[in-house]
């Protein structure tokens, strides 16, 4: 009976058995800016027009010294080449770069919720790591994603999750990854472990009397 018992406790702290991860959305060859990404503009050599800049819900953004530039539904080649031209008229020949970013929250069971302007070729599991990593109760064989009040699982095998990027699972800015709590944890173990104790010892009392 005894080992029918620990039997019990280990099928109960086991993880959950992973899944091949749900692709919640279309993917696309070609990263276009959308209202609430973050844009990276780097100018070589121009510390004040290099920077994050985030992308209004009018789809525009504000940029030292040209003011607003559209770049809603623009690829980075279509933007990098307006922001050139525009800082033509201040630098002869300027060297722009201009990388994607989501700004997506990350909660639940991490260490560092909140947040984060986050490449859109890392995977969910690279930002989880990026808020922290998760707690000792948090369970990566079940990440949820929460987007205008609708809850996805996010799950995944192992030897998959490093292939999978944002962009190809289809999350965008505004999205909210949630890491759940284990359903068994170790701290659920010990007071169980601690009630069987006192289960027992009330038997063996009960049994001497």
């Amino acid at each position: 009976m005894r080992q029918s018992f620990w039997v019990l406790l280990l099928l109960l702290s086991a993880p959950a058995a992973a899944q091949r991860p749900i692709i919640v959305g279309p993917t696309s060859p070609d990263f276009t800016a959308r209202a609430g990404d973050v844009l990276q503009i780097i100018v070589w050599g121009q510390e004040e027009f290099s920077g994050l800049f985030k992308v209004g819900d009018a789809g525009q953004i504000q940029y030292p010294g040209i003011g607003e530039i559209e770049v809603a539904g623009q690829t980075m080649e279509t933007i990098t080449a307006e922001v050139r031209r525009r800082l033509g008229q201040f630098f002869n020949a300027p060297f722009v770069t201009v990388s994607l970013q989501f700004s997506i929250a990350v909660l639940g069971e991490v260490r560092g919720a909140g947040l984060y302007p986050v490449d859109p070729t890392l995977t969910v599991l690279d930002i989880v790591a990026m808020a922290g990593g998760p707690t000792e109760n948090g369970n990566l064989n079940k990440i949820r994603l929460l987007r205008a009040g609708q809850t996805m699982d996010l799950r995944f095998e192992p030897d998959e999750v490093g292939g999978l990027t944002l962009q190809a699972m289809g999350l965008r800015s505004g999205d909210q990854v949630y890491v759940t709590r284990r359903a068994f944890t170790r701290q659920d173990l010990y007071t169980l472990l601690a009630l069987v104790q006192i289960a027992l010892t009330t038997v063996l009392l009960i049994n001497t009397l």
